[in-house]
């Protein structure tokens, strides 16, 4: 997978949430983020083209970005697209239904309990997070956490949900660690 795992992994199930589909043509994305940005001189800077090639897209005369162009393009429109929506789904997750995360990945413990050993294994856990874990992975999202945070966040979340199961049982466990990350998928 890739660095971006985790922030993007929260604002895919987020996006699950939109009442409308975002659009879809380059020409209609480019319009979309000329009305939002206030200009084709700003969407040029934001995805690093000319400004001329801005107004060619807005006007239809090209259709097919280059990937790598496709690929930013559709990034900015959906970072931009719904925000109330979003942030009403965000809000929902924070405060009464919580996050569901499901992940495939390498998981190590530190403080194991006797008996049990503290190497880390694949494990593929799908777990419901209460609100307050959803609300700490949002809320570091919007403040600019970087990957590594979000991945502590959600390593503590499963600590204390999955392997703590709530104070019930493991409890001299001290740190998961998440690592070698094959699959991530959040729900709302």
């Amino acid at each position: 997978m890739s660095s971006k795992e985790f922030g993007e992994g929260l604002d895919k199930a987020v996006q699950k949430a939109f009442t409308r589909p975002a659009p879809k043509s380059a020409g209609a994305q480019m319009r979309y983020l000329v009305k939002q940005l206030g200009g084709t001189k700003a969407v040029a800077q934001k995805l690093r083209v000319s400004q001329r090639t801005v107004e060619r897209y807005v006007k239809d005369q090209i259709k097919k970005p280059r990937p790598d162009l496709a690929a930013r393009l559709d990034s900015e429109v959906k970072r931009r697209w719904q925000p109330q929506i979003r942030a009403k789904a965000r809000q929902k997750a924070a405060t009464t239904s919580g996050i569901v995360i499901d992940v495939h990945a390498r998981l190590g413990y530190a403080g194991a309990p006797m008996g049990t050993t503290d190497e880390d294994r694949i494990r593929h856990l799908t777990v419901a997070l209460p609100p307050q874990h959803a609300g700490r992975l949002f809320d570091a999202q919007q403040q600019g956490a970087g990957e590594d945070r979000l991945r502590e966040l959600a390593a503590d979340a499963l600590r204390e949900v999955y392997f703590q199961d709530g104070g019930r049982r493991a409890g001299s466990l001290q740190e998961v660690q998440i690592n070698d990350v094959l699959n991530l998928d959040f729900g709302l």
